[in-house]
């Protein structure tokens, strides 16, 4: 039953006039009493620039999100990415700010910040104590009035190389990473918006240069392209009077105008496929379906419900359930242009995706006969209202929330049509969008198929990928001028923030039952949710106790997540969806983990599905003999992920072949084949109990409304669990480099660490974090600013100390290019050198404390920012007033005690280096940088050592 909206709405057209500009009130929105709404106000300046301003004084930050209509929609012919492109130029300085130094600003507030490209927006965002709303404004202000003086050819070559880096690591090298976008060359006709992709092609990013760059920005990124959207503990006035002074001088840009739906039509199914190092073959189907807001989009996901996505989804019995498939999915999306309906699946090994798509296209077609229910339209309209409400659990979701509403519906004011849009559809509306968008109709069919097997495809290519685009007449930007805004102030001076208000620290409640179970609890009732985090120690750690029993923790929580002795798995995803909650148990190295999320309406429903999951498991030997094969199938195809072989084989290293941490939590095919369900009944009979058990909740409930409605966790039996004694990891006295040969990989993984400190907050693993973070611990980091921003090497290099009550380490990792994996290798250890040896300056210091001291107020604002927070207290047994001493050890921590750290804890002549890459590309290299080298297997096993020594 939805939420209900209640809203009044007050439309003025009237004039503020401020700083010498006119400033035109268009629309408020009021809260009116508990109802669920986005105060806000909308403004327009004079130079076009639409500002949006949401107060919310519930914690100390303030969210600055100005969002351009512009992506990669926009781009011309022939230079696909350069939307994406232009949104890594924004931060390489301005005319009053230097290289890097707006992430630095912003990092040294205690704020973070990012940017975002898709295929009709970018935007820009900073999350920022709100004592820095200025600084913020400043920022923004300054790079869409100041840019285009401080692009350097330099900068412009080292953004090019990161951008590739960037497509290295998420399309590339990737399993399956080029399916959309050969999806989408192969729907959309040459030259349509939508048929490259967002990050583009390399041959287009080597072809544009820095003419092309100012160009770009002189014609998207005026103000009146821009809505500048502002929440948090803030006053509008306040907003208006700094908006007013930093954006209002600057001159409007081009007209834009809205571009119309552009929609694809095929009049036949079109097969292309490609090879891919990947486990499993996989069959996509996309139909060509309407943009985002159509009056069908509804329909169409409730349709994509039904068929793919969930237990009770008939994909999911047909396909997974009955071991056809490995996953089994299907989804609506839509953009401003054009939508697509898309359906994947995950087929299992040397399955031919001929056999797949005749299933597929037969479970389909068993729709008509189906139908819909009131159920499915019940569970749609539940779950899609509770996902709106916890996108908007952070003033940063509520504010991109309203940009997002002004960019496409031309007022922030859509949430209550959002939500009756939603509570509108029909039955006869889903069975209508299926006749007209999916039955008989034309698609799109996509097989991707491991290297070297050809003969698994669905059937041979019939489509030829635009690989010729059409030549049309370049765009004529003569007519642009870049003009800089006059002011009567100076634009260099930075803001002067004022005093800083204190964070609150949530307040809890603890309470122990009489069977041990520990609970720390808050209440926060900024929106009405219920996050409950139940967390049972032991997990993977529990196979040093039971040799060759590894991974059979994970494989009991998946069984968990199927049927209970009341309810099969689809009923209870179906009555968990006809809420919108969500309970799902998985298991992790030291503990598994039960995740429950409720709209508070719903929570008494939702906890009796709770209590079936966690103390009521069936274990049936069906779901065992399906559940069994999927993780094996899991671990074979984790030898195709070269992030995933890093991972491991890096365990390896560190914990020693034996010990449970260099097991993968998923366990091995010798081990996972063996076990049985009488082994999962055993383990969960064992060790499953509150006494090593621990609950967080988070809820709009006092504490005892929420302790009466969890009594049913009193009947959960104590038993005696044994943690294992855990065997010490063996000692590492040499750098060495470990070379793991993943053929014809566009990218190499590096891993270069040691076994570290175990966690403890207040003490030498703390401290030794702090220390950390101007090696490697942000975006301004030694690191990062060496191997990303001077060379180009990678899209983000970081190191880090990570540690639980059994031990620890402290690892550095990139992905790089290829064809610099030595190059990368040489300058890690020269930057980790060099801070062994000479540690950080009193100007680094300042910066980590101010980075680290005022990042507080963002720590504690979303239902699960607070859950983790208090979790950490029960699992390590802090102290309440834990914060308060971290913040005095940040305060005194001195220049000759942080180098002393760096000293003692980056033994660099002591750690291990491992390289996952294309050995014929990196080899020769490595072996001349002074370090023995060792070739593994994609296990961690020797196969030869190879040295210059």
């Amino acid at each position: 039953m939805l939420h209900r909206i209640g809203i009044s709405v007050l439309l003025v057209v009237g004039t503020l006039v401020t700083a010498g500009a006119q400033t035109k009130l268009i629309e408020k929105v009021s809260k009116k009493g508990n109802e669920f709404t986005i105060p806000f106000e909308k403004y327009k300046l004079a130079n076009g620039l639409t500002l949006i301003v949401h107060e919310d004084h519930s914690d100390p930050v303030v969210h600055v999100d100005v969002t351009y209509h512009v992506g990669s929609a926009r781009e011309e012919v022939g230079k696909s990415g350069f939307a994406h492109f232009f949104e890594h130029m924004m931060f390489q300085g301005t005319d009053h700010l230097a290289d890097e130094e707006h992430v630095k600003i912003v990092s040294e507030a205690g704020g973070t910040m990012n940017g975002g490209t898709y295929r009709d927006i970018t935007n820009y965002y900073e999350t920022m104590p709100s004592n820095h709303l200025e600084t913020a404004l400043w920022l923004e202000a300054d790079r869409m009035g100041f840019l285009l003086d401080a692009v350097t050819q330099q900068k412009f070559e080292v953004q090019r190389e990161t951008v590739k880096n960037e497509r290295g690591q998420r399309v590339d090298n990737q399993p399956y990473g080029r399916a959309s976008e050969i999806i989408d060359q192969t729907m959309y006709p040459p030259g349509h918006p939508y048929s490259w992709p967002v990050i583009g092609y390399v041959e287009d990013l080597n072809r544009v240069n820095v003419q092309d760059l100012k160009n770009f920005f002189l014609r998207w990124y005026g103000p009146n392209n821009a809505t500048l959207s502002v929440g948090g503990d803030v006053t509008t006035a306040e907003v208006i009077k700094l908006v007013e002074k930093y954006f209002g001088s600057i001159p409007s840009g081009p007209a834009v105008e809205d571009v119309p739906p552009i929609l694809p039509s095929l009049n036949k199914d079109r097969y292309v496929s490609y090879q891919d190092n990947v486990g499993f073959p996989m069959l996509r189907m996309s139909f060509p379906t309407v943009p985002g807001g159509h009056k069908d989009e509804n329909a169409l996901s409730v349709l994509a419900q039904v068929l793919g996505q969930g237990n009770s989804s008939i994909f999911h019995k047909t396909f997974v359930k009955d071991q056809k498939a490995i996953s089994a999915n299907a989804y609506n999306s839509g953009g401003e242009l054009a939508g697509e309906f898309q359906i994947s699946i995950t087929a299992l090994p040397n399955t031919p995706l001929s056999q797949t798509e005749a299933l597929l296209r037969k479970y389909i077609a068993s729709f008509e006969e189906r139908g819909i229910t009131d159920d499915d339209l019940i569970r749609y309209k539940a779950s899609a209202e509770a996902s709106l409400i916890n996108r908007l659990a952070s003033v940063n979701g509520k504010v991109f929330q309203l940009a997002l509403f002004e960019t496409f519906q031309n007022t922030p004011n859509y949430l209550q049509e959002t939500l009756r849009n939603i509570q509108a559809v029909t039955k006869e509306d889903v069975v209508r969008v299926y006749n007209q968008y999916l039955k008989s109709k034309p698609s799109v069919i996509l097989s991707v198929v491991p290297k070297g097997e050809e003969k698994l495809i669905a059937r041979a290519d019939n489509f030829l990928l635009n690989t010729k685009l059409p030549t049309s007449p370049p765009q004529d930007f003569s007519q642009l001028k870049y003009t800089k805004a006059v002011d009567s102030f100076d634009r260099s001076k930075r803001p002067v923030v004022g005093a800083a208000k204190t964070a609150v620290v949530p307040e809890f409640y603890t309470a122990k039952l009489k069977n041990g179970l520990k609970i720390i609890g808050t209440k926060s009732d900024e929106i009405p949710t219920v996050t409950i985090k139940i967390t049972v120690e032991g997990g993977h750690q529990l196979s040093a106790a039971t040799p060759g029993k590894a991974g059979i923790s994970a494989l009991t929580a998946s069984m968990m997540n199927e049927d209970t002795e009341k309810f099969t798995s689809e009923e209870i995803a179906r009555q968990l969806s006809q809420m919108g909650s969500s309970v799902s148990i998985n298991s992790g190295s030291h503990e598994v983990t039960i995740y429950v999320n409720s709209l508070t309406k719903h929570l008494d429903k939702t906890l009796q599905l709770v209590e079936e999951r966690l103390l009521h498991p069936k274990f049936g030997q069906e779901d065992f003999d399906r559940l069994k094969k999927q993780q094996l199938e899991g671990i074979a195809n984790q030898a195709t992920q070269p992030t995933s072989i890093a991972h491991n084989v890096y365990q390896t290293l560190l914990y020693g072949p034996d010990h449970y941490q260099a097991i993968p939590t998923s366990g091995t095919t010798e081990s996972v084949s063996s076990l049985t369900l009488d082994d999962v009944k055993q383990f969960y009979k064992t060790n499953f109990s509150p006494s090593v058990a621990r609950m967080v909740i988070v809820s709009d409930l006092s504490e005892k409304e929420i302790l009466q409605k969890l009594s049913f966790l009193n009947r959960w039996e104590k038993k005696k669990v044994s943690i294992p004694t855990l065997t010490a990891a063996p000692t590492n006295n040499q750098t060495r480099i470990y070379l793991v040969d993943k053929k014809e990989a566009a990218q190499s993984e590096i891993r270069i660490g040691y076994l570290a400190l175990p966690y403890d907050a207040t003490g030498e693993y703390f401290k030794s974090n702090l220390m950390n973070f101007v090696l490697g611990g942000g975006f301004n980091s030694r690191l990062n600013l060496n191997l990303r921003e001077d060379k180009g090497y990678t899209y983000g290099a970081f190191s880090g100390f990570s540690g639980n009550k059994n031990g620890g380490n402290f690892t550095a990792y990139a992905g790089v290019r290829a064809d610099v994996t030595a190059e990368s290798v040489a300058e890690f250890m020269k930057e980790i050198k060099a801070f062994q040896k000479s540690g950080l300056d009193e100007k680094e210091l300042q910066f980590l404390k101010n980075s680290i001291g005022q990042s507080d107020a963002r720590n504690y604002e979303t239902p699960w920012q607070k859950a983790d927070f208090l979790d950490q207290i029960v699992e390590f047994d802090l102290q309440k007033d834990f914060m308060k001493k971290q913040s005095a050890i940040l305060d005194c921590i001195s220049k000759t005690e942080v180098n002393a750290l760096a000293a003692k804890n980056l033994p660099a002549d002591k750690m291990h280096i491992l390289v996952v890459g294309d050995k014929k590309t990196v080899l020769p290299k490595l072996v001349t940088l002074g370090y023995e080298v060792v070739e593994l297997d994609h296990e961690g096993h020797p196969i030869k050592t190879s040295s210059t020594k």
